[in-house]
């Protein structure tokens, strides 16, 4: 196979990927092997990062009575938001916060964490400005986050060539403070989602996506324009 056709084929097998992707949320009862799921992390960490400091970790939870704690600790903030909810939008809230405990019902939870690096700050004097530090510091974090959202991207899309369904959650970071020591993540570090992976029970259907062209704005010259 030549060159240009190879290329070809990765570009149609890495379209094949992106465009067949599911949020797969309903699992057999069968764990993966740690081997599995040290297949599928060692893929994850194949994203891009800033300065290729790889701001990430990975909490593997196969224990059950474990996620059924990170379960309540996620169902009890839920309860404390809605004590403290106008009574308006409490029943809409309980319906949307349903779907932040789902993850219980995995085989294994993937947490993902992040820590900020000081790419620059470090650098900076004591006299500048706080908002300038400011600056700095957030782009940093960012940083930070973005390579370990590359990362569980990463996991998404591989999860399904080892056989394996994955959904990922941000819903249950209402109670991150509570889920940090659970899944053995440091004060200093962030949670950036929960990840529920196993072997699917489920075809989700395709979900919709706005027209490309809704989410464009082109600069062009000196005119702009969506």
């Amino acid at each position: 196979m030549t060159d240009s056709n190879a290329s070809r084929v990765a570009a149609t097998s890495l379209e094949d990927a992106l465009r067949s992707r599911r949020s797969v949320r309903v699992f057999t009862d069968q764990m993966p092997t740690r081997e599995r799921i040290e297949a599928l992390l060692s893929l994850a960490i194949l994203a891009p990062s800033a300065s290729n400091k790889q701001p990430w970790r990975f909490s593997v939870v196969r224990h059950r009575e474990t996620l059924e704690r990170m379960a309540s600790a996620v169902q009890e903030r839920v309860d404390f938001l809605c004590a403290n909810m106008d009574s308006d939008g409490i029943d809409a809230f309980r319906t949307y916060g349903d779907y932040f405990t789902r993850f219980a019902q995995a085989p294994c939870v993937i947490a993902i964490a992040f820590r900020a690096s000081p790419i620059l700050s470090h650098l900076l004097t004591d006299g500048l400005p706080a908002h300038e530090r400011s600056l700095a510091q957030t782009m940093e974090h960012q940083s930070a986050c973005i390579g370990a959202s590359l990362a569980l991207q990463n996991l998404l899309l591989a999860a399904p060539s080892l056989g394996l369904g994955a959904s990922a959650l941000t819903g249950p970071l209402i109670a991150a403070d509570l889920l940090k020591p659970l899944v053995r993540v440091t004060p200093s570090w962030n949670l950036l989602a929960l990840v529920s992976v196993g072997y699917p029970a489920e075809t989700p259907n395709v979900t919709q996506r706005k027209p490309v062209e809704q989410s464009i704005r082109w600069i062009d010259g000196d005119h702009e324009h969506d």
